[in-house]
């Protein structure tokens, strides 16, 4: 059902929903006037931006090597990108590969852990920070300022848990049971075992984030801005290259773009939120004034650049994997030990 909604949606968005705001003919027609040295420095900007989440991974997991997370961000994103809950499979995945490397589960679920938490708290404050510079340029709309309130609501939601959680084992411990009196009734639904020692289990991954924070809570914020920033920018860069100019639509109006065609990913619709962002992205850059055709062709090439590489290059990324894991089961190490690590 899941796989039959996902189609419906990509074929509505690009069959009947996106023709109706740009004729697609006209949008091949520009980007087809791309210069060589255009679609070169378009390349290199998603290149770079690829790169850049591998240096995310590395910081949260201690012990990992970048050609190790190169290999697994490939591999898992290409699944992700490709199935529908497709990030389920995409953990499954990362898993897999990351015990191979002899990492800990422990130590790879602190990771998973951490790196979403940050991803989230950029995701959720971008519309925040977008729609504070529009105010300041008198630009700021309804449907952004929507946006931005959806952010903020998510971003205070997840900051008052997270201090919850890090404030004490006792306030640790009532998150975690109240969590697990939160699911029990959705695993009884998918007759799965009700949830235990929830609180016990987030008492010790209390101490386990802060044991990784401590020493690599900087290194991690700015790696995991550094990420989402450089995919903003192969996003400006695709529309300036196709015509679309500032006075068009400024680069805090493709900000604010930007930020809420990445809110709407929050939202597992399709693998990699095929089809419904580009028809947000599209439509947002639409009504801030840009035209239609140049704005659709750019959003189709930023798109094409930053969905498709993983999964062109994910195969080969498991392949290598197969060839160069570890041979034999690898003992799991202590998680508290792998999260101090320095290396």
């Amino acid at each position: 059902m899941r796989a039959l909604l996902s189609l419906a949606v990509i074929v509505a968005v690009f069959g009947f929903a996106l023709p109706k705001i740009a004729n697609f003919s006209d949008v091949w027609s520009t980007i087809t006037e791309m210069t060589w040295i255009e679609i070169g420095t378009l390349a290199l900007f998603a290149i770079w931006n690829t790169v850049t989440y591998w240096f995310v991974l590395n910081a949260a997991l201690p012990g990992s090597t970048l050609s190790q997370n190169a290999l697994v961000n490939q591999a898992s994103t290409a699944v992700s990108n490709t199935l529908p809950a497709g990030g389920a499979f995409g953990v499954a995945v990362t898993y897999a590969m990351y015990s191979s490397f002899g990492l800990g589960v422990g130590a790879v679920t602190l990771a998973i852990l951490v790196t979403g938490i940050w991803n989230n708290v950029v995701k959720f404050g971008l519309p925040i920070i977008a729609l504070g510079l529009l105010a300041l340029t008198g630009d700021a709309t309804g449907p952004l300022l929507v946006a931005a309130l959806i952010g903020l609501a998510a971003l205070a939601g997840a900051i008052v848990l997270g201090v919850l959680v890090l404030a004490s084992d006792r306030l640790a411990a009532k998150v975690g049971a109240g969590l697990a009196r939160v699911a029990a009734p959705v695993l009884r639904l998918l007759r799965r075992h009700p949830p235990r020692d929830w609180d016990a289990a987030a008492v010790r991954g209390r101490a386990r984030v802060i044991d990784l924070l401590r020493g690599r809570w900087l290194v991690l914020t700015v790696a995991t801005l550094v990420s989402h920033l450089s995919l903003f920018l192969v996003l400006l860069v695709a529309l300036r290259h196709v015509g679309v100019s500032e006075d068009e639509v400024s680069w805090i109006q493709v900000l604010a773009a930007f930020s809420f065609g990445r809110l709407v990913t929050a939202l597992p619709i399709t693998p990699g939120g095929l089809g419904v962002v580009e028809l947000a992205l599209t439509g947002a850059l639409v009504a801030a004034g840009g035209e239609a055709a140049p704005v659709a062709a750019a959003v189709l090439v930023y798109r094409a650049l930053t969905f498709l590489p993983p999964i062109v290059f994910g195969g080969p990324a498991y392949l290598i994997w197969r060839r160069t894991r570890h041979p034999d089961p690898v003992p799991e190490r202590s998680a508290v030990t792998t999260a101090g690590a320095t290396g």
